[in-house]
């Protein structure tokens, strides 16, 4: 797993960690406390707005809406500024696009449900897939019929799901059974999952569907053929052969003994259908295991649907900006001296490394321009610091102040 942006801890339990310095200074924690909570409001002001941006733009891809609804947003939803907001959403989130090869690699393995799936993703005019946080966690797996094996399992935090839909015609032209689809052809579908297993990473597709793996397709079809040839060769059909001769012929044969032998190798075929059929229903029972698996990621790893996923996102990006601001903010602001970029990133690394034992890329530039954009933070000659506690207290005060102009003459 590549270090990530993510800061895998809540925005009060920094805020306490970075004031604990001056815990003794009453009303410097309480200015400190006071400056964020401003920071934060106007954040969550930004984040409105991009909610609002959002949810016009995909109004008309959105599944959730009626057909009719979405004739109201026609020369209204841009696509293009839909797509480009969300990624922008989903960059001050920390959230990262998981590329082909993962994808790929997970649909060859299966870490925990034991099926090959099949996607197919003709029914997708374009889809990706975005992460954010991992962890490990011990798992344990079935391996052969009673024994149990612990493993170790790669896990995403959380993972948002991109489907942009084909246009019906497209779909019609793949043979894509469009009576069979759960969404409308056009739309476009976002879903957010938390912890989901890094090698299931395609279980969160809506139309996985579970294949036979060449283990099983071994069980069930090798020794049926082979046994059932043999069971044919050595014992029913010779005493079919000499049952059929002794009526031709008019022979008389030892009928008790052809009976038996036949009823012998009826009985053997019986027992070697009983046994493909046990090995047909262990890959239903898989399947049955797989949609109990997708049916608790549904009720208890999903986070959000469609529009109602953008509050999700909105959130995260929110706490993140929040987060960056105040580590940056707090540091450069106990430093006696300015700071270059990449000292204050090392600095606050550093203290991840050593005080939470977290390793994590530090977004250093995204955090010093917040500061600059807030008018907390000034960069001279490459060198960063930040305006006195007192200073910004008013400063942001004055930006929250100017969020609405509508009494100003």
């Amino acid at each position: 797993m590549i270090r990530e942006h993510y800061i895998p801890f809540n925005k009060e339990f920094l805020l306490e960690q970075q004031i604990a310095a001056f815990a003794e200074d009453k009303q410097k924690v309480d200015n400190f406390k006071k400056l964020f909570d401003i920071i934060e409001h106007y954040y969550h002001y930004e984040s409105f707005n991009l909610n609002r941006n959002l949810k016009q733009h995909y109004a008309l891809y959105d599944p959730d809406l009626s057909e009719k609804e979405r004739e109201g947003f026609i020369g209204k939803s841009d696509f293009s500024v839909f797509k480009e907001t969300l990624l922008a959403v989903l960059d001050r989130g920390n959230y990262h696009k998981i590329d082909q090869e993962t994808l790929k690699e997970a649909i060859k393995q299966s870490d925990l449900i034991g099926l090959n799936l099949a996607i197919d993703f003709n029914a997708f005019k374009d889809y990706e897939l975005y992460a954010r946080g991992h962890h490990t966690a011990k798992e344990k797996v079935k391996k052969y019929y009673f024994w149990k094996k612990e493993v170790e399992i790669e896990y995403y935090d959380r993972v948002l799901i991109y489907l942009n839909y084909s246009d019906a015609d497209y779909l019609t032209q793949k043979k894509v059974k469009l009576g069979k689809m759960p969404i409308d052809p056009g739309s476009i579908a976002l879903k957010i999952f938390k912890r989901v297993p890094k090698n299931d990473l395609e279980t969160i597709f809506p139309n996985a569907v579970p294949k036979m793996s060449l283990k099983d397709k071994m069980l069930l079809w090798v020794p049926g053929i082979f046994g059932g040839i043999s069971l044919l060769s050595a014992k029913v059909i010779p005493a079919l052969l000499n049952m059929y001769n002794a009526y031709q012929t008019g022979e008389t044969i030892d009928l008790l003994n052809s009976k038996t032998s036949l009823n012998q190798g009826l009985i053997a075929l019986g027992i070697l259908a009983a046994y493909c059929f046990r090995q047909y229903n262990n890959f239903i029972n898989k399947k049955i295991r797989y949609s109990k698996m997708l049916s608790d990621s549904l009720y208890f790893k999903n986070v959000g649907n469609n529009s109602g996923a953008f509050y999700s996102l909105l959130n995260s990006s929110e706490e993140e900006a929040l987060k960056e601001t105040i580590l940056a903010y707090t540091f450069l602001n106990k430093s006696k001296n300015p700071l270059t970029a990449q000292e204050l990133d090392s600095q606050i690394e550093s203290w991840f490394a050593s005080q939470l034992n977290t390793e994590l890329d530090f977004d250093v530039n995204d955090a010093l321009l917040k500061l600059k954009v807030i008018g907390l933070g000034i960069e001279t000659n490459g060198k960063w610091e930040v305006i006195p506690l007192n200073e910004a207290l008013i400063k942001i005060d004055e930006l929250w102040d100017n969020v609405f102009d509508y009494n100003q003459k």
